[in-house]
């Protein structure tokens, strides 16, 4: 019941139900990587934000590649988020994560999408990718 009113009021005040502790690696000169952190706050999140100069080392210790390397890397619940992902995907994978899988990127810097698009602007052109535990990767979710 507890879990109910708490998904229901998050609805009605436009947040997620799942506000995960997450962990943000980033530069501190990266605006776009701030855009982010801000969506994700706004929706309930509870964000440990620690700017670093050299965001590369937390990203080889976690695995991920060039190919699937953005700017900012997070940490939440054993499993990483890189880049600009939309809050649903990782709510969504947070909630139910797929068997064998490590995390969730958008590789690159998207021009429209989280913490790149214009305010108020729909995000678009752009793949979520899940990652396994291989290095192998799918779509996840397409903008």
């Amino acid at each position: 019941m507890k879990k109910l009113v708490i998904a229901t009021l998050a609805s009605t005040l436009g947040l997620s139900a799942l506000a995960a502790e997450m962990t943000v690696h980033k530069s501190p000169y990266c605006g776009c990587c701030t855009g982010w952190v801000e969506i994700m706050e706004d929706k309930g999140h509870e964000l440990t934000v620690i700017e670093t100069e050299n965001v590369n080392d937390i990203k080889v210790a976690l695995g991920i590649t060039p190919n699937l390397a953005s700017c900012h890397t997070v940490e939440a619940d054993d499993y990483f988020f890189e880049g600009h992902i939309p809050e649903a995907e990782i709510v969504r994978f947070l909630e139910n994560p797929p068997a064998g899988a490590v995390g969730l990127t958008v590789p690159g810097m998207p021009m429209m999408s989280p913490g790149m698009a214009p305010e108020g602007e729909t995000y678009r052109d752009f793949d979520v990718l899940l990652v396994r535990e291989d290095g192998s990767t799918e779509v996840y979710a397409s903008y």
